[in-house]
């Protein structure tokens, strides 16, 4: 084979689906080629040296092979499997999130390698942190910044004033938040509680090492959830399926502990 006709490269599977008869259609997000579209021949065969090696997040190594239509994975190795992602139904559905918000803000061949280095730790931190709720809205809120849309959380969008640690009011249509003189007056900009804005604020500002260390209010961690996916939302222009799922798992999981 051609050696012109191979690239290696590193990703993370994002999604997998059956192809044919016994292959598999992979979306694998790469550090320096964006998201592929890759076909796995033979994946789905008991003996495959691939099938083990293509399950949803884990990390790998590849040799691909250009092809008309789709590039051909030729070999792929693991890095690392991120096995609790696959074993714990809320951890895997929160990454399960995770993979659905990279595919839709991020297009075939866009290269994104600080987006790729955040989602990779992010994987990890879902499978370790005390609280990968956390870690899942800082995700959601470094994406939003690395992808074009970071809202502005310090200054008024409307009078580019220093926003006061008071109650301001969030307006995805608008970029961000508007201060309290403007904002009573905007329709469809909902007051923003003081603790989820000092969080926002301190997310976007801090590592995440330091982030990890807050101790959130359940209030607070519902209020931040919301506040993000209504910004997201109004980007997108839809609702993501994952989220759904995850609001699932929480009402059965409350009715499980309320027996």
């Amino acid at each position: 084979m051609d050696r012109e006709r191979l690239y290696r490269t590193d990703g993370i599977i994002l999604h997998r689906t059956d192809f044919g008869e016994a292959d598999r259609l992979l979306t694998v997000f790469t550090p320096k080629l964006g998201r592929l579209r890759l076909l796995a021949k033979g994946a789905r065969k008991p003996t495959s040296r691939k099938s083990g090696h293509v399950e949803p997040f884990t990390y790998v190594h590849m040799l691909v092979a250009r092809g008309r239509n789709l590039d051909i994975v030729s070999q792929v190795e693991t890095l690392e499997t991120f096995r609790l992602l696959r074993e714990d139904l809320e951890r895997a559905s929160q990454a399960y999130y995770l993979a659905e918000l990279i595919n839709s803000f991020i297009g075939e061949g866009d290269e994104n390698s600080p987006l790729f280095d955040l989602a990779l730790a992010t994987l990890a931190r879902l499978c370790e942190a005390r609280d990968p709720t956390l870690a899942l809205r800082f995700f959601e809120l470094r994406l939003l910044g690395l992808v074009g849309y970071q809202p502005q959380l310090h200054f008024c969008v409307e009078c580019r004033a220093q926003l006061e640690p008071v109650t301001n009011y969030f307006h995805p249509p608008a970029g961000g938040v508007l201060c309290p003189r403007h904002g009573e007056a905007v329709r469809g900009a909902e007051p923003l509680a003081l603790p989820t804005f000092k969080v926002l604020r301190y997310m976007q500002t801090h590592p995440w090492d330091e982030v990890a260390g807050l101790r959130l209010k359940p209030e607070t961690q519902f209020d931040l959830e919301a506040v993000l996916q209504r910004y997201i939302v109004y980007h997108l222009e839809r609702r993501l399926k994952s989220v759904d799922f995850i609001h699932r798992l929480r009402r059965e999981a409350r009715v499980v502990e309320s027996r």
